[in-house]
């Protein structure tokens, strides 16, 4: 009586599982980088508007007597020139944002009291706005 060896081996069934296995798993890890990537991207630019929020926020407070002057709306347009302090630092700080941010744009506004709050927009991809843009506000006291 001849007795029959036992599988020698990997079958065809189990290399089409493992290949399945492991290609699933590479796009899986594929999206993952790229989400991690929008992430990132997204950090960059909040972390962009930040720093332009604050360096506004930082002319306001080093030009305080005319506070006044740095009212400027998110969607006015820009003033092409202009002979006060306060003037040329919008126009600086909306070249700035426009350099920066893509489609960015910003206004500020101050009320009385010395609070300043500096708004930031920008075009983004993931936005959950309606319109695709990204809004950012820092708020300071003068």
């Amino acid at each position: 009586m001849k007795l029959i060896s036992g599988q020698r081996g990997v079958g065809l069934i189990e290399v089409m599982v493992t290949v399945l296995i492991l290609s699933t798993s590479l796009l899986g890890l594929a999206a993952l980088q790229n989400k991690a990537l929008q992430y990132n991207h997204s950090a960059y630019m909040r972390s962009q508007a930040n720093i332009l929020a604050y360096d506004i926020l930082e002319r306001v407070r080093a030009n305080r007597t005319k506070l006044a002057d740095y009212k400027l709306a998110v969607t006015a347009s820009t003033p092409t020139s202009s002979s006060s302090l306060a003037g040329q630092d919008l126009i600086e700080w909306r070249e700035l944002l426009k350099r920066q941010l893509p489609n960015g744009t910003g206004g500020i506004t101050c009320d009385n009291d010395g609070n300043c709050t500096a708004t930031i927009r920008w075009g983004e991809q993931d936005s959950t706005a309606a319109d695709g843009t990204t809004s950012f506000e820092y708020m300071t006291r003068i």
